[in-house]
């Protein structure tokens, strides 16, 4: 199958679904995931410098025998990082580890310290062709006020989380002024048991003959979301693609909107977050 894209503010096209690797280790079993996702026709892997495993997505891609320009991939930067000198070696260093001359989308992870250092890194790269497309992670609206008006380019993306229960929608108002695409971590609220047996859900499913999780990233698909579920289980890699042979009505996207309860599992804004971020681990570890 060829994967349906949306268009980014500053010209890309990126797949509007793929596959996620946070907390798959790097002991083949993020290679084997990445690997049986491309198999299965994803063509958009998100990994992170703190992920712990881009050599490993690196060689997947590399190993899949696919063409480069076919695969969308996108990592991001670690606040330990922030700095501009180091942000751009650690670019440089994403690049050399992943095997690639470029990245389709680097992102800044987290929203604090030396934020517009960093951004200044990624500004940088991309006119050197490093980096094709730009943008942030966990910016709640009170950050993008704050701090994207000192930004020269505009991020073509803010990677948050979002699924039916957390729908976003002040910071989604925000972003289409200025034609931010937003991208969901945690698109099936992290298999919340409560959410994946919502009865809306549950009907729907039944109607289209799909499990819960298709019908909510189908949702969120038909929302203009960027979704990215995460599995290591072969069925659940290709049933989580497998949702562009139906289409929800607006009744019944009116009714999955009614089951939003405006908070997340994650406020960015919560005092001492950034402290504790930063302080959670090192990056560097195992250089």
């Amino acid at each position: 199958m060829i994967t349906p894209t949306f268009k980014l503010n500053d010209g890309n096209a990126i797949p509007v679904i793929g596959f996620g690797t946070f907390q798959i280790p790097a002991d083949g079993s993020t290679y084997d995931a990445v690997k049986m996702a491309l198999d299965a026709g994803y063509r958009h892997i998100d990994t992170a410098q703190a992920y712990f495993n881009e050599s490993e997505v690196g060689k997947a891609i590399k190993g899949s025998g696919i063409p480069r320009d076919q695969i969308w991939v996108t990592s991001k930067l670690w606040l330990q990082d922030y700095d501009y000198d180091t942000a751009t070696k650690t670019i440089d260093r994403t690049l050399q580890k992943m095997g690639l001359d470029y990245l389709d989308l680097y992102l800044l992870r987290q929203p604090y310290g030396k934020l517009t250092e960093a951004w200044r890194a990624l500004e940088d790269a991309q006119k050197a062709g490093k980096l094709h497309s730009i943008g942030v992670s966990n910016m709640t609206p009170k950050m993008w006020k704050k701090f994207v008006p000192e930004f020269n380019v505009t991020p073509a993306v803010n990677q948050v989380e979002f699924n039916p229960y957390f729908q976003q929608k002040e910071l989604r108002k925000l972003l289409a002024d200025d034609d931010v695409r937003l991208e969901a971590w945690a698109p099936l609220g992290q298999v919340n048991a409560d959410l994946m047996h919502e009865p809306v859900i549950t009907k729907l499913a039944e109607k289209y003959n799909k499990n819960a999780g298709q019908v909510i990233l189908r949702f969120e698909n038909q929302e203009g979301i960027v979704v990215f579920p995460k599995s290591v289980h072969e069925a659940r890699i290709k049933s989580n693609l497998d949702i562009f042979d139906f289409e929800l009505t607006p009744d019944e996207i009116e009714e999955i909107r009614g089951l939003d309860k405006g908070k997340g599992m994650h406020d960015p804004d919560a005092p001492g977050v950034g402290d504790a971020l930063l302080n959670a681990y090192d990056v560097h570890a195992n250089d």
